[in-house]
């Protein structure tokens, strides 16, 4: 051993690497990234949001490509309405912006994407390319080709913003923010269907294990792309959901850990699951609830913030779409 090696060895052994408090520590995370980013649940206080105004990308539909089942599409090309009707771009612009301004009220901040690319016409429904997780998000990678890159316009947003994204799936890797949930902060579902394969979960559940949290798999039904449309976390031990369209397993683990559930109504709007929790019981939902359901949502200390959202709705997704959380609270 030279001289250099000994001095150079005694001084690594005196500083040391510190694997603890981990990366997704709230005290790092604002001492190196600016903010405490990232989601361990999905009903604390809701912070931050990732969205975006729908705009001119919407005139990528074209009606008079009147498919047999009497949506809008063109096969070669990739794109699809699922509207009986064609897009109202100004009455979903609307629609947006009053959404935004009640979660502005909410004391959330929306963080809006930089830009879209010229064909984009989903990039409304932010949740999909972002995941958030501890100490950041994990950016997916869609599956259909109308889709495809949405996530790279989120990563630079996020870039710019110094939002930590701790793994963008790659290889064969399929996933939908849509098709992930939050239970509680050490557990996770993912549900598998046509726009989520195993090797996304894979990629997702190796983030998730290391901050010791499980990820549990569900397997949709038939055509049905998310989870998001049949299951809402509304509180730490309190779910709305669609008993019809969730595994019977799946039913059993939610009363496994805790969770009540609160059964959505055959009159209500379906799309009422699609909301979005800004904080424990305290939820924007599409207008179209049930006195049914109203009545049992109050009765657990629910309180529901209704909003027309049809228009918006009417492209495939709804305020629970619109939104990709970036910072919420924990619980």
């Amino acid at each position: 051993m030279t001289e250099n090696e000994w001095r150079y060895n005694q001084l690594i052994k005196i500083f040391p690497s510190e694997a603890e408090p981990s990366f997704e520590d709230e005290d790092l995370l604002t001492r190196w990234w600016g903010r405490p980013w990232g989601c361990r649940n999905d009903v604390g206080k809701l912070r931050a949001v990732l969205m975006h105004r729908p705009g001119p990308e919407i005139e990528t539909v074209d009606t008079s490509k009147r498919l047999e089942m009497g949506a809008f599409g063109d096969i070669q090309k990739g794109w699809y309405w699922r509207g009986a009707e064609g897009p109202d771009l100004a009455g979903m612009q609307a629609q947006h912006d009053a959404y935004a301004a009640a979660l502005e009220a909410e004391g959330v901040e929306i963080v809006r994407l930089d830009q879209v690319g010229p064909d984009r016409m989903k990039s409304c429904y932010t949740r999909d390319a972002v995941i958030g997780v501890g100490g950041g998000v994990i950016l997916t990678r869609l599956g259909p080709r109308i889709r495809r890159g949405e996530e790279a316009q989120a990563s630079r947003t996020l870039a710019r913003l110094g939002c930590p994204i701790l793994r963008t799936l790659s290889g064969t890797a399929v996933a939908e923010g849509g098709s992930f949930a939050w239970l509680n902060e050490r557990t996770a579902v993912f549900a598998l269907s046509s726009r989520g394969n195993e090797e996304g979960a894979r990629q997702i559940e190796e983030v998730l294990r290391s901050q010791g949290v499980e990820l549990i798999r569900i397997h949709l039904t038939g055509y049905r792309l998310h989870i998001d449309g049949i299951f809402l976390m509304i509180a730490p031990n309190l779910a709305l959901i669609n008993p019809a369209q969730l595994p019977f397993p799946f039913l059993e683990k939610l009363k496994a850990l805790g969770i009540e559930t609160i059964e959505v109504h055959h009159e209500d709007n379906p799309w009422i699951i699609n909301g979005l929790a800004v904080a424990p019981r305290r939820v924007i939902i599409t207008e179209g609830a049930s006195n049914y359901t109203l009545d049992r949502l109050t009765a657990r200390g629910v309180e529901v913030i209704p909003i027309p959202y049809d228009l918006m709705c009417s492209g495939g997704g709804g305020p629970h779409c619109s939104t990709a959380p970036l910072i919420r609270d924990s619980v």
